[in-house]
């Protein structure tokens, strides 16, 4: 490829991470920053994925600061899900419960039953009661909720 924009870039990273490649999404990442190319929140879901499929919680932590404040991008509603997923991988469950607690805006169905999943998975009851509630909260009439809390 002759000329690459920030598309192109994008377009490789999120394909490398979502296929299993996330050292070569990370690599890609730094090759894309050297040739002066600046990330945006596309950017940064790519190099989220490739940490949460890698297991790299602090550098998906680190990711996640510089996206903010070395690049001042907003984060959105998807990059608080790759934190959620990435972190509870990791049996980080509180941190992600308290991740999802500072959020500026309100979880989604996603986030919520994310966190459930991940607390049924490592069995903690507690944190499970907590992420229930709250998913009950956003989507009262599913019943399919309930169902998540009981073992498979």
């Amino acid at each position: 490829m002759k000329t690459k924009d920030l598309i192109s870039w994008n377009t490789l990273i999120g394909g490398l991470a979502m296929h299993g490649r996330g050292v070569d999404a990370l690599n890609l990442f730094i090759r894309m920053k050297n040739a002066g190319q600046k990330p945006d929140g596309i950017t940064f879901l790519g190099i989220l994925c490739a940490c949460t499929h890698m297991g790299l919680v602090e550098d998906g932590l680190a990711y996640f600061q510089s996206m903010v404040h070395d690049n001042s991008i907003v984060p959105q509603i998807e990059h608080y899900g790759c934190m959620v997923d990435l972190l509870p991988r990791a049996g980080r469950l509180e941190q992600a419960m308290d991740f999802v607690s500072k959020m500026p805006m309100e979880p989604d169905v996603v986030i919520g039953a994310g966190l459930l999943g991940a607390c049924r998975t490592h069995k903690n009851v507690e944190l499970a009661e907590v992420a229930l509630q709250r998913l009950i909260e956003l989507e009262p009439k599913n019943p399919a909720n309930y169902g998540k809390m009981w073992p498979g």
